[in-house]
């Protein structure tokens, strides 16, 4: 019988096994049910040896009964109502691991961007590499400015809202722009607009590019309400009259355009996106002057497939040029461009980090328009 009150103990503490805080009131009931059931089992034993017959041991059992459920349930309660023990035959089940909060950074510390950046490019995606698509999202997230009237550009970040957002130009985007939501939680104080100008810097120079001179200052808009018409991004179906209507109402020439449209050396077609399929070259996430080579040194001949009108190359039908890209040859000035960056690397990666460098900062109110690197 003696035995039966640690038990009982033991019982009461069962229901103590989820823990809150404790107060003053909490530890004087634990306090309280300690001396309890210390006294119920140091006498529980006299009270069955003092008196033999079965009434003394009756009293006995019910005093053991008693005392020890009392001094359980009253330990239980107090630890039912704070924390366990954290050690000891009583001590409840461990705690469960909490996920940390993200580390971020300083505000400021665009460096700390940049790396989270180029953690993300390599993966199992198309040819093992984000980079083309992050290119491609700081591209169209900057293409639709209007030097007219000043509308459009990379400020605002207006392709996080409809319709921009759904635009037949902008399928698939929504894969650079989920990839890059890690990288604002982490870095909470860069505004998109920001973030995805730098990710297609970013891209570009860890794919063996040259380094383009960018500055912070973008913010986000609130709404769509700033969003310009669709339309405003390149046509790959049309030739060299559209490509001089998009890039010129931007304030290009015609050596930006050329230069811009070496981007191509990067990434791939999808057939579910653009309506189009395959890479420009054989190293599509290599940034170089290989689009200028293939373009000048392969025969094109149109793709016989039920899609759009491409060509594919006459030796091997694997790589690919849209009617935008064979107008950079039939087209006299532009294919004295395409002349030189097939030959001259140095002069592409020159030329085209100033493009693209004033492409990031079309439609954003600098005070002056000289990119400085940040």
């Amino acid at each position: 019988m003696a035995t039966s009150a640690p038990r009982l103990l033991r019982l009461g503490s069962v229901l103590a096994r989820q823990a809150a805080p404790s107060s003053l009131l909490q530890q004087q009931f634990r306090t309280f049910s300690d001396k309890a059931a210390a006294e119920a089992v140091k006498a529980a034993p006299e009270a069955v040896k003092a008196d033999s017959n079965s009434k003394a041991k009756i009293r006995g059992f019910q005093f053991l009964l008693f005392g020890g459920l009392g001094a359980g349930f009253a330990y239980g309660y107090s630890l039912f109502t704070s924390q366990a023990p954290t050690s000891g035959p009583l001590a409840g089940p461990p705690a469960l691991a909490t996920a940390a909060a993200p580390k971020t950074s300083t505000p400021g510390d665009y460096d700390a961007v940049r790396k989270s950046i180029s953690s993300l490019l390599d993966a199992d995606y198309d040819d093992g590499s984000y980079g083309p698509l992050l290119v491609r999202l700081a591209w169209h997230a900057a293409g639709t400015y209007d030097k007219s009237d000043g509308t459009g550009g990379s400020n605002g970040a207006t392709m996080r809202f409809p319709p921009e957002c759904e635009w037949a130009a902008n399928k698939g985007l929504a894969i650079a722009r989920q990839l890059l939501d890690p990288v604002k939680e982490a870095h909470p104080w860069i505004s998109y607009a920001d973030l995805w100008t730098l990710a297609g810097v970013v891209a570009i120079e860890d794919m063996g590019g040259p380094t383009v001179a960018w500055r912070s200052g973008r913010v986000d808009y609130s709404d769509g309400s700033k969003i310009v018409p669709d339309g405003r991004l390149p046509n790959a179906t049309l030739g060299a009259k559209h490509l001089r209507d998009v890039f010129h109402r931007m304030g290009f020439d015609d050596r930006d355009i050329v230069a811009l449209s070496g981007a191509h050396t990067l990434g791939r077609c999808h057939a579910d996106r653009s309506g189009f399929v395959g890479p420009w070259t054989n190293a599509p996430t290599t940034f170089s002057n290989l689009y200028f080579q293939e373009l000048t040194n392969n025969k094109w001949r149109p793709k016989k497939w039920d899609g759009p009108l491409q060509y594919e190359d006459a030796k091997t039908g694997t790589l690919m040029m849209l009617p935008t890209d064979m107008c950079l040859l039939s087209d006299r000035t532009f294919k004295k461009w395409v002349t030189l960056y097939a030959k001259d690397q140095d002069a592409f990666f020159k030329d085209f980090a100033v493009a693209f460098g004033k492409l990031m900062e079309l439609g954003v109110p600098f005070p002056g328009k000289a990119a400085a690197a940040s």
